[in-house]
C-alpha cells in the first residue's frame, strides 16, 4: 500500500485535460496513493467563455471542483500538472498559478518532490512537446524530480509515443481509450518513483 501523497493540478478549458486528470486520479488512488485533485483559477473574462458553449458548460459542471492553494503543494510528495497548448507553451491560467510559488520555492519546499506533465492541443502536432517543455522550466527552478514517461512501456507508443508526457489530441470526440490507458500509466509510475523515494527502492 503506498503512502503516497499526490496532487494532481490543471487547467482546462473545454474538458480534454479535467478527463485526463480524472483518469489519473482513478489510478493513483488504485495504486494506494491519497489524492488531491485541484483547478487553478479561470482568468479568461465571462464574455469570452459565454461565446463557447463548450468551454461554459465546462466550467459549470465542474464547479465543485476544488481550487488550488499553496498547501496543495507543500502537502504533496509528487504532483501531476496538466495544462491544454498556448501557441506551444503554458496556458496563462496555470502559468499565474506557478508564479505564485515563490515563497514555497525560497524555503525549498518544492525540492525533491516527483512531477510530471500532460496536455492536449487541436491536433496533433499543435505544441504539445513545447508546452511540457515549457511547464518543466519550472520545475527545474524547484529542484524537483521530472518523471516523464518516456518509452517506458509499449501502451506509450499506442498513445502517440511522446516521451516528454501525456498528450491527446482535442477534437471535441472522447478522448482516445489508449491516452486514457497511457494517463493512467502515468499516474502509476509517478506513484511508484514518489515512493522510492519516500520509502526506498525495494529489492528486485
Amino acid at each position: 500500500m503506498s503512502n503516497v501523497k499526490l496532487s494532481i493540478i490543471y487547467y482546462s478549458s473545454t474538458g480534454t485535460i479535467y478527463t485526463l486528470a480524472k483518469a489519473m486520479e482513478e489510478a493513483a488512488l488504485q495504486a494506494g496513493a491519497e489524492v488531491r485533485l485541484r483547478k487553478v483559477t479561470e482568468l479568461a473574462p465571462e464574455a469570452a467563455i459565454a461565446a463557447n458553449p463548450a468551454w461554459k458548460a465546462h466550467l459549470e459542471a465542474t464547479a465543485d471542483v476544488p481550487t488550488v492553494s499553496l498547501e496543495d503543494l507543500e502537502w504533496a510528495d509528487a504532483y501531476l500538472f496538466g495544462t491544454p497548448t498556448r501557441f506551444g507553451n503554458v496556458a496563462a491560467q496555470m502559468k499565474q498559478f506557478l508564479d505564485t510559488t515563490g515563497s514555497l520555492w525560497y524555503h525549498g519546499k518544492l525540492s525533491n518532490k516527483v512531477v510530471s506533465g500532460f496536455t492536449s492541443a487541436g491536433n496533433a502536432h499543435g505544441g504539445q512537446e513545447t508546452t511540457l517543455l515549457a511547464l518543466y522550466n519550472t520545475f527545474y527552478h524547484w529542484g524537483a524530480v521530472i518523471v516523464p514517461p518516456g518509452y517506458t512501456d509499449p501502451l506509450l507508443f499506442a498513445a502517440g509515443g511522446n516521451p516528454y508526457g501525456i498528450s491527446a489530441t482535442a477534437t471535441g470526440a472522447p478522448v482516445d481509450p489508449a491516452v486514457l490507458e497511457a494517463a493512467r500509466y502515468s499516474a502509476r509510475r509517478v506513484v511508484n518513483v514518489a515512493g522510492w523515494l519516500k520509502n526506498g527502492k525495494p529489492a528486485v
